[in-house]
């Protein structure tokens, strides 16, 4: 994880789900499974899910499944819904759908992923840390 000038940045890895369960039913080798690290994933809390640009979603081997109206600060627009992936982050992960973003944007995590993965944000030390009222350690809330 590193800081530059106020945000917080990652190291992510996000794979191919279907290939990993290729993997497991032995129709595929391990290293064959689609994956990237990206060292540079910005944490988002104003953006609802994972979003990734176009170049890693074709690298990942993603599905389109539908085009969703989407609110950005250009104004409204609509973008591409993907397949879903697997991310880790810091040994946690969470599996989810991926909204297309241009090639020129960062791959930013948002609120839905931090939430499963039990991040918060330390706006001082600008970095993830595990919820304070968890412990630190990740803990789904059921209720």
């Amino acid at each position: 994880m590193e800081m530059t000038m106020g945000k917080v940045v990652v190291t992510a890895t996000i794979e191919n789900p279907e290939d990993l369960f290729s993997v497991h039913k032995g129709l595929m080798k391990p290293e064959e499974a689609r994956r990237i690290e990206v060292t540079d994933a910005l944490v988002d809390t104003g953006t609802t899910t994972l979003s990734l640009p176009k170049r890693l979603i074709a690298q990942l081997g993603l599905q389109p499944l539908r085009a969703r109206r989407v609110r950005t600060s250009g104004g409204p627009t609509t973008l591409q819904v993907y397949s879903l992936v697997r991310l880790t982050i810091q040994d946690r992960d969470w599996s989810g759908e991926v909204v297309e973003v241009s090639d020129d944007c960062p791959v930013l995590v948002g609120q839905l992923p931090l939430e499963w993965l039990d991040f918060v944000v330390d706006p001082l030390g600008q970095r993830l840390i595990g919820n304070p009222t968890h412990g630190g350690e990740q803990m789904v809330e059921l209720y």
